[in-house]
């Protein structure tokens, strides 16, 4: 696939993600997009569906080989999808990343900033919260 279609379609799932449009991410990904190709101003697919709560997105974006732990760079949209989701109390988006191997203590700003456990706390999500814990946070985390 040449850059002006990999371009292409990547605009097609940043598009498909806010609407939860789990039939163009699956087209996307078959296409042959990159999962974990950042938009122009650096934030990930991953990120982007975490942050808007669409599980089923995330599960495709992470079966399709988007990294779990990959931080996006994106002005608004930094840090890592675990965070992401945590902070807005997405728990079935969490309970995907956590299935997928999102590591429970990471902490965001490569390692200086707020583990996914103090964002829930912050929310407050507890039930979050509860589920991050049952997965082996703690709070301190990982720094």
């Amino acid at each position: 696939m040449n850059r002006r279609q990999h371009k292409k379609l990547s605009r097609r799932l940043f598009a498909a993600i806010p609407g939860g449009d789990t039939a163009v991410v699956k087209a996307v990904l078959r296409a042959g997009v990159d999962p974990d190709r950042a938009d122009g101003v650096g934030t990930t697919p991953l990120y982007e569906a975490s942050v808007n709560g669409k599980a089923e997105i995330v599960r495709l974006l992470l079966t399709a080989g988007a990294s779990p732990n990959a931080e996006s760079s994106g002005i608004g949209a930094e840090g890592t999808p675990l965070c992401a989701a945590a902070c807005w109390g997405h728990t079935e988006t969490v309970r995907e990343l956590l299935a997928h191997g999102a590591d429970v203590n990471l902490h965001e700003d490569h390692g200086t900033g707020w583990s996914p456990l103090k964002w829930a706390n912050h929310g407050p999500h507890p039930e979050t919260a509860d589920l991050l814990i049952a997965a082996g946070a703690t709070p301190g985390g990982t720094p």
